[in-house]
């Protein structure tokens, strides 16, 4: 999959309309990871991934044939630098967002994991029944996998 391009101009428009819808998409990730709302960012993935996906491709091709450039126009190969920086703006912002997320994450899983090693060492108290018998112990609340690497 790839564009559709004949001159270099189709190729930069259609590479222009590809950044910007990108930097749209990511754009509106970083703000619902920005407003602890990860699960709005969840509709934007499979057309991200799509898109990022034929940006990569394309941008291999140019990088590999500076041609297919070439004949642009000066304004044209701006146009094309200027959306492309601002993509580039906005997946630092989206980087930023998301490390804030997993160091909030990896807070929350290091306090859950402080939080059981602390009941373990404490040890459950004896429960008792309503007829003053002992009750068995309560389940072990620790299955709970973490992963430092989250």
């Amino acid at each position: 999959m790839g564009l559709a391009a004949e001159t270099p101009s189709e190729r930069i428009d259609q590479l222009v309309i590809l950044t910007e819808r990108l930097t749209e998409l990511v754009a509106g990730q970083a703000v619902a990871f920005e407003q602890h709302r990860p699960q709005d960012a969840v509709g934007l993935v499979e057309e991200t991934s799509r898109l990022a996906n034929l940006y990569r491709h394309e941008s291999a091709k140019i990088r590999a044939n500076p041609a297919l450039l070439g004949q642009a126009s000066l304004p044209e190969r701006l146009r094309l630098t200027r959306v492309t920086e601002a993509f580039d703006a906005v997946l630092a912002r989206q980087s930023r967002a998301l490390d804030a997320a997993r160091t909030v994450t990896e807070g929350l899983v290091r306090a859950i994991a402080e939080e059981v090693a602390h009941q373990r060492q404490r040890g459950a108290a004896d429960a008792y029944g309503p007829s003053g018998e002992r009750a068995a112990k309560p389940a072990d609340g620790s299955a709970i996998t973490l992963n430092k690497r989250a």
